[in-house]
C-alpha cells in the first residue's frame, strides 16, 4: 500500500482571495514504512506580499521570486502523488488549496476522499486536547527540535512519525523483530535465545492399557521396525 504524507504552505487562508501556495513537501511511505522518496518544491505565488507574510515559513518574497510557477511544476506533482493515498494534517485545507491550484491551470482536482486527515484521528484518539503537530510530537516523544519554523518537507517527515504513532506505532511489525527487541540490559541481538530443557519431565498421558497395546504393535512390526533400531 502506498501512501504520500504530505504538508503546503501558503500566503494566507483563502484562495479565493488571492492566497496561493508557496511550498509542497511530500514523503512516501510503502507498507507505513518511509522509501526514502520525497518531492519537494518551493513556488512563486506570482503577487506582490508584505515580507511579514512570509515569516511564518521562514521564506520571503525575494527568495520566491525565481522559483517555478505551480503551473509548470503541476504535473511533476500529480506524477510523484499517483493514485496513493493522502496522509495530511488538516486535510480540507490543503485539499483546497491543491485543488485551486489545479483548477486555474486546467488539471485534474484530488478527491478529497483520497485524503487521510490525521487531525480527525488525533481527535478521535485524543479528544479535548491539544492535537496540533507539535503537541502530537510532545505526546509521542518525537524530536521536532528542527521546526523553529514552518517548512513543508520538514513537517512531511515529522508527519509521517506522527501517522505511524496515530495508527498503532512506528514498528508495523510491533516491535517484534529481533533487531529491535529490547531487554533489560540493552538491544537484543538476533537469535541470542535457545529454548532450555524442562526441570522435570511432564508425566505421560498413557494409561496402561494404552502402553500395553503400544507395545504389542511395535511386537508385531518385526525386528526391523524403526522403534526397535533407534
Amino acid at each position: 500500500m502506498r501512501e504520500i504524507v504530505m504538508d503546503t504552505e501558503t500566503t494566507g487562508f483563502e484562495p479565493e482571495t488571492g492566497d496561493r501556495i508557496v511550498e509542497i513537501g511530500c514523503v512516501e511511505l510503502l507498507n507505513h514504512l518511509p522509501t526514502g522518496r520525497t518531492y519537494h518544491q518551493y513556488i512563486n505565488p506570482q503577487r506582490d506580499m508584505p515580507e511579514d507574510a512570509f515569516k511564518v515559513h521562514g521564506l520571503s518574497a525575494e527568495f520566491l521570486s525565481d522559483k517555478p510557477l505551480f503551473a509548470h511544476i503541476a504535473q511533476d506533482f500529480l506524477d510523484f502523488i499517483g493514485d496513493a493515498k493522502l496522509v495530511i494534517h488538516n486535510a480540507a485545507f490543503d485539499v483546497k488549496f491543491l485543488n485551486a491550484e489545479l483548477s486555474w491551470v486546467k488539471m485534474p482536482q484530488i478527491a478529497p476522499s483520497r485524503a487521510i486527515d490525521t487531525l480527525l484521528i488525533a481527535r478521535r484518539r485524543f479528544p479535548g486536547a491539544q492535537n496540533s503537530l507539535d503537541a502530537l510530537c510532545r505526546r509521542f516523544g518525537i524530536d521536532n527540535a528542527k521546526r523553529t519554523l514552518h517548512g513543508a518537507l520538514l513537517d512531511s517527515e515529522i508527519l509521517a512519525e506522527v501517522y505511524l504513532e496515530l495508527i498503532g506505532g512506528r514498528q508495523p511489525d510491533f516491535g517484534l523483530s529481533a533487531a529491535a527487541t529490547q531487554t533489560a540490559s540493552g538491544p537484543a541481538t538476533r537469535n541470542t535465545w535457545r529454548p532450555q530443557p524442562r526441570p522435570h519431565a511432564l508425566p505421560s498421558r498413557l494409561t496402561p492399557e494404552e502402553a500395553e497395546a503400544h507395545a504389542a504393535f511395535v511386537e508385531a512390526l518385526g525386528p526391523e521396525a524403526a522403534w526397535k533400531t533407534q
